[in-house]
């Protein structure tokens, strides 16, 4: 039965509102400073979370519709490569994992497989990786194609990418280096391992250049509200992260996807799943809805537009206070959330203001209030079973992250919902996940058993 939530910060960027970097107290050039991100992720820290998140994106995906939009965004257009900051991130932290996105269509295994085994080495067992295939067109012209690789193949790939990766984390046992200068020994050829894979999509023969894991394997992170995402997380992810609206549709994924390990061979333990939150705390309810007004008033009505633009197309020359025109309607490139919009907006009515102060505003799941309002929520969906805790998207940073850690944090460990110290010393163990098995050490197990 669980009893402690576990708790994932997002830290990319300047925040989850698209006017944070107008926010007063959040450095504009923050993204581009070492000393933005370590702050936030020290402020995690302290805040006993599992891990920071890095939700990447390999090319500018935001779109200038309605022109002059992209402008005065500031969100996700210049950062950080998080493969290179997240083991400078390593030094300054000591406890909580580092996660980030690495893109399955743009990427080799080998090369990723290499790069979360080292971040694992230089943190002490701290490593994430977040499998994503890329959604975008912006992504794909920035890698010699026009356009994306279909929704199939990219999910083909991915599976067959995450278990040739899972396969090279594998080419060294636990105890396959000896270093014996007295022997001369280096390494026991027994326990050293060459893939050799064949596949559909990749060639790999290995092993792996980078050996002594302190996980064995980096935890694995899938994001999918899809069919083909909800099978790939089943089979593969230590870590969902799901980005629900409400807490009904919250379980019904839970269930969901955890029916769908038992194929797979997998408890439903073995995987934590971990919605999307925006949270926005204050001392007091009026607080903290002036910490969420302050915000919006910031949101430029370009800016607005823009989030509306991919279900409803370019909305600029219509009232901002007039209602949202159904016959307008463009390409609906993210399925799921299109789908959402459109039944609010035939069931709520809303202005075109309204909506996009809604959407950009509050995204899937924003709560507003005090600490105990905010811990409540939480417990409500923990306990009910829509979550096996959340990933914090703060609106703004580092300020969101200090807040939630400063009155949030010190309310769910009152409650005994979430922990006062780390219980391990990898995020694996932090996680309450089992320890990886090596599949060539558990076939030597398996014959000497027979």
């Amino acid at each position: 039965m669980k009893t402690k939530m576990h708790l994932g910060m997002s830290i990319r960027g300047l925040g989850y509102h698209p006017a944070a970097w107008r926010h007063p107290d959040v450095p504009a050039d923050g993204t581009l400073r070492f000393e933005h991100y370590a702050r936030s992720a020290q402020a995690a820290e302290r805040g006993k979370c599992d891990m920071i998140f890095f939700a990447d994106g390999i090319g500018v995906r935001e779109r200038d519709l309605p022109p002059g939009s992209l402008a005065r965004s500031g969100y996700e257009l210049v950062e950080m490569e998080p493969m290179t900051l997240l083991p400078a991130l390593a030094v300054v932290t000591k406890h909580i994992g580092l996660a980030t996105t690495a893109s399955t269509t743009y990427n080799e295994p080998y090369n990723i497989a290499r790069k979360f085994a080292t971040l694992d080495l230089i943190s002490n067992g701290r490593a994430g990786w977040n499998v994503v295939t890329s959604w975008s067109d912006a992504e794909a012209k920035n890698f010699g194609r026009e356009q994306q690789f279909d929704y199939d193949t990219r999910y083909a790939r991915a599976g067959e990418f995450v278990d040739v990766v899972k396969g090279l984390w594998d080419s060294w046992e636990k105890d396959a280096l000896l270093f014996d200068k007295a022997s001369g020994v280096f390494y026991d050829e027994s326990k050293m391992h060459a893939l050799n894979h064949k596949g559909a999509f990749f060639s790999v023969r290995g092993p792996l250049n980078v050996g002594g894991l302190p996980q064995g394997h980096p935890v694995v992170i899938q994001a999918g509200a899809s069919e083909q995402g909800r099978e790939l997380a089943a089979a593969t992810a230590d870590v969902v992260y799901a980005v629900p609206h409400a807490k009904e549709p919250a379980r019904a994924y839970y269930a969901d996807v955890k029916r769908r390990m038992a194929k797979y061979g997998r408890d439903a333990g073995e995987m934590k799943i971990l919605p999307a939150m925006r949270p926005v705390v204050g001392r007091t309810a009026d607080e903290a809805q002036a910490k969420f007004d302050q915000l919006q008033a910031l949101l430029d009505p370009l800016v607005g537009l823009a989030r509306l633009n991919n279900v409803f197309g370019d909305l600029s020359a219509y009232p901002l206070d007039g209602p949202v025109p159904l016959d307008s309607l463009g390409p609906i490139e993210l399925r799921s959330i299109g789908t959402q919009l459109l039944e609010q907006v035939r069931r709520e009515r809303p202005t075109i203001r309204q909506l996009y102060e809604e959407v950009a505003g509050k995204g899937h799941f924003c709560v507003i209030g005090t600490p105990a309002h905010i811990a409540d929520v939480m417990e409500d969906w923990f306990r009910d079973d829509a979550c096996d805790g959340f990933n914090i998207t703060p609106m703004h940073l580092p300020g969101g992250c200090e807040d939630f850690v400063e009155l949030v944090t010190p309310e769910l460990q009152r409650r005994g919902l979430f922990r006062t110290e780390y219980e391990g010393r990898t995020l694996r163990e932090n996680l309450g996940l089992r320890p990886a098995v090596n599949r060539y050490a558990s076939r030597r197990a398996g014959a000497a058993a027979e």
